[in-house]
């Protein structure tokens, strides 16, 4: 079974994005495949380069980006809600004339068409968070 993930919660302000991250690892050691999690709201906050968890909290994005390079998961974030909450690749950075870019390693701006593709290829579409 192929699955698409969105996660709408924030890493530290609610247990959406923790949950959205143990039921992929549990879909994936099941033997399901994940087409794609798509960050959306204020979930898109999971894929911020700056997050720096105290060291008794989980690190939510390094976890992210270890189950993506283990699997090649596609970590994809909301192009509009991301720019809206400050978090920017290289190119968007460049082409708005910010300072500087904040998006992680492994994850990849896009609009909500690769979320409707997504739904369209997946068997299943679960939310998390919001």
């Amino acid at each position: 079974m192929q699955f698409t993930l969105v996660v709408y919660g924030a890493p530290h302000s609610s247990e959406g994005a923790a949950t959205a991250l143990r039921f992929a690892r549990a879909t994936l050691a099941a033997g399901h495949s994940i087409y794609r999690v798509f960050f959306y709201a204020d979930g898109v906050h999971n894929g911020s380069a700056l997050a720096a968890p105290p060291q008794d909290e989980q690190d939510l994005l390094g976890q992210w980006q270890s189950l993506q390079q283990d699997h090649a998961l596609d970590l994809t974030v909301c192009i509009a809600a991301a720019q809206r909450r400050g978090l920017l690749s290289e190119s968007e950075a460049n082409r708005l004339e910010k300072p500087s870019a904040n998006l992680a390693t492994g994850f990849t701006l896009a609009g909500l068409g690769q979320l409707a593709e997504a739904a369209a290829v997946s068997d299943r579409l679960i939310s998390f968070g919001g």
